[in-house]
């Protein structure tokens, strides 16, 4: 009842044309989409903050292919979190049977600094604690990423890693990430975004809006999802790509002209943004490129893999089924956009 009475209020409020403030949020509700709406315009009227449009993206991802929405369908628009205490970690230990290796300076997925040391964080050790037959476990520390996969964790100086991509491994069985590791269940989809910059023009609504264009994604980072088997940008051509050290250097070529675009994960591009002051002259497009899980990864040679990761799996679902999975998530998003205003 009381989401049917607040759904009434909501199309009051856009019959008379009023749009509420952050610090009113209308929210646990269900919405029907209406035609020309998407998350961010959906974000600005519930939470008077368009960059909230993940909480309700995460709610509702199994619906949705980015922030595009179709009209009629129904969204759940979540509250904004309270601040809520990291999940106790009993099991995990400065020593154990079972060994971790991540890095910092990954907002927000994980860095030792953030709350709860991250999204990513977070949920690994939630769902470790609610694995079957649970085992102590350590987690360590090492901000060099370029030393993690090789020679680290092939190595097997630790046990397991995270968060990492997973290229299309079916496509390409050779990758070295395919052909070296197993990986669990992805821990979140994150949403691969065009940010252009405003007003210039730049749409995106199909591949083939993107043909002859010039695209900025920075030296390391994967390309594989640009050249996947359905689009072959790079293989065939279509597109001209520019690769400067860092997001940053990206965010500042879209907006000098450069580059038409550059395609980064949501939440690397808005911290790009932000850090070079660009917010209001740089933005992402509504429909995102591609979407990429991030993982725990472990070497196929280790001997206890299986075991490992069926743990890490069973967590998840667990984590999932009690509800646990979103408010972990949705705490964490609310904490980053708070920290880009």
């Amino acid at each position: 009842m009381q989401r049917i009475l607040m759904s009434l209020f909501w199309r009051l409020l856009l019959v008379v044309g009023l749009v509420p403030s952050a610090a009113f949020a209308i929210c646990d509700v269900d919405y029907v989409a209406q035609p020309g709406d998407n998350l961010f315009s959906i974000a600005e009227a519930h939470y008077g903050d368009r960059n909230r449009w993940t909480l309700i993206y995460y709610r509702n991802q199994g619906e949705l292919a980015g922030p595009s929405t179709v009209p009629g369908r129904t969204l759940y628009i979540p509250c904004p979190p309270d601040a809520v205490e990291a999940d106790a970690t009993p099991l995990r230990k400065p020593t154990a049977e079972m060994n971790l290796l991540t890095g910092g300076n990954y907002a927000p997925f994980t860095d030792p600094n953030l709350p709860g040391q991250g999204m990513i964080t977070e949920l690994v050790n939630a769902a470790l604690e609610l694995a079957p037959s649970p085992v102590p476990y350590a987690i360590t520390w090492e901000d060099d990423w370029s030393k993690h996969l090789f020679p680290l964790l092939d190595d097997k100086e630790f046990d397991m890693g995270f968060p990492w991509i997973k290229p299309d491994c079916e496509a390409d069985p050779s990758n070295e990430r395919c052909a070296n590791f197993h990986f669990s269940d992805p821990l979140v989809e994150v949403p691969v975004m065009l940010f252009v910059r405003a007003g210039g023009g730049m749409v995106y609504a199909e591949d083939a809006d993107v043909v002859g264009k010039t695209i900025c994604r920075p030296k390391g980072f994967y390309t594989f999802d640009l050249d996947r088997a359905d689009r072959r940008w790079l293989s065939e051509d279509k597109i001209t790509l520019v690769q400067p050290d860092t997001p940053r250097d990206c965010m500042r070529m879209v907006v000098n002209g450069q580059v038409d675009a550059a395609a980064v994960n949501l939440f690397v591009g808005a911290e790009a943004v932000v850090a070079e002051g660009l917010r209001g002259q740089v933005e992402p497009l509504e429909k995102p490129i591609s979407e990429t899980g991030l993982h725990v990864v472990i070497s196929k040679t280790h001997w206890r893999g299986t075991s490992h990761l069926y743990r890490v799996n069973a967590g998840l679902r667990k984590l999932r089924e009690s509800g646990r999975f979103d408010e972990i998530m949705s705490r964490h998003l609310e904490l980053f956009w708070a920290t880009l205003q």
